[in-house]
């Protein structure tokens, strides 16, 4: 039995025996209207989250079990997590390779008529695959940050509306009201950005991040990706990977380069300081803003900040997002546990 199938086995035995013998206190200190007569749901990274949290509204008990700030690419679920997943009626996942163990262990624990919902598998076909820096074709496993351009957000926000309405019937009307008020604050972001990247000089539209979360969105705006610090094995960059960081900003004149709130990297902080580019090190890919509750800690709240922190450190003006609607879609209370 290799490593992978033997964990995926022992959390399965795990989530039996938690679940004979003891109960998961599902509101950790949340709204306790969480009941057996709303929809259980499990999401992974906290964007997908926030999406199924504003589609579902208060007909659903929604758990997200990667924590923010955790490396989505590298996270492995206690076998605890398997009596969550065996509990779902339907768990909401991004794909694209993204979270294996998650879903394997989720297919392992499957209980009658629930449904696994993969979003990205969804969204673009194997023509539309991204393979760059970070995620070489010669992997075989292509970029999976699909969320960062709004519209293919908007796509999971739609499957994710139609598998809720299959699974609830009678929250049909609430699911397509909350999706149509998403829809137009989406549209908004789409329109926002755009406004935002002429301001940006043409030669200025450029990123160099270190983790390579950028690449759907840079083509749906115009922008080019020219690198990115982190090798496909999540390691730090070896010292010739450094050297042709310095020769490639230095060629290209970039006058930021971008590192990441969730991937520190000491590295490309003194690549840029070698160089004379200003370092950005807080952009975000799935790690929401502030904390569960606060009016910024939503998909939408994630892509604006971004946005405040992008366009002005490529020269452009981030003005277009003032009006951006970061409020609650729907009325009430949801419920809802972000893992932190």
């Amino acid at each position: 039995m290799n490593p992978r199938a033997f964990f995926v086995a022992l959390a399965a035995i795990s989530a039996f025996v938690v679940a004979c013998t003891t109960s998961i206190d599902a509101t950790d200190g949340q709204n306790d209207s969480r009941n057996a007569s709303v929809l259980r749901v499990v999401s992974t990274v906290s964007p997908i989250t926030s999406l199924v949290e504003t589609i579902g509204g208060s007909r659903i008990r929604l758990d997200g079990i990667i924590p923010e700030g955790v490396n989505s690419h590298t996270y492995e679920p206690a076998p605890s997590v398997a009596a969550l997943l065996g509990d779902a009626d339907l768990v909401v996942a991004n794909g694209l390779f993204l979270e294996e163990p998650t879903i394997e262990l989720a297919e392992a624990n499957r209980k009658p008529g629930a449904m696994i919902l993969i979003l990205g598998d969804q969204t673009i076909t194997k023509d539309e695959w991204k393979f760059d820096f970070s995620f070489p074709e010669s992997d075989g496993n292509p970029n999976p940050h699909l969320w960062p351009d709004p519209l293919l957000a908007l796509r999971y926000a739609e499957l994710i509306r139609d598998a809720l309405t299959g699974l609830d019937p009678d929250g049909t009307d609430e699911f397509a009201r909350n999706y149509v008020v998403l829809s137009d604050r989406i549209t908004a972001l789409d329109a926002a950005i755009r406004e935002a990247v002429t301001t940006v000089p043409v030669d200025d539209r450029q990123l160099l991040t270190y983790h390579d979360s950028w690449a759907y969105f840079a083509q749906r705006y115009g922008l080019r990706v020219v690198g990115a610090a982190e090798p496909s094995d999540f390691s730090e960059p070896s010292a010739r990977e450094v050297a042709n960081l310095i020769n490639q900003i230095r060629d290209l004149g970039l006058r930021v380069v971008f590192g990441s709130e969730v991937f520190p990297s000491q590295v490309l902080e003194q690549v840029a300081a070698e160089t004379g580019a200003s370092y950005v090190d807080n952009l975000r890919d799935d790690d929401l803003p502030g904390a569960p509750g606060d009016p910024g800690h939503s998909y939408i709240g994630l892509m604006v900040q971004n946005m405040r922190i992008m366009i002005p450190a490529l020269g452009g003006s981030a003005e277009a997002f003032d009006l951006v609607d970061m409020t609650p879609v729907f009325d009430g209370v949801t419920n809802v546990r972000y893992p932190q």
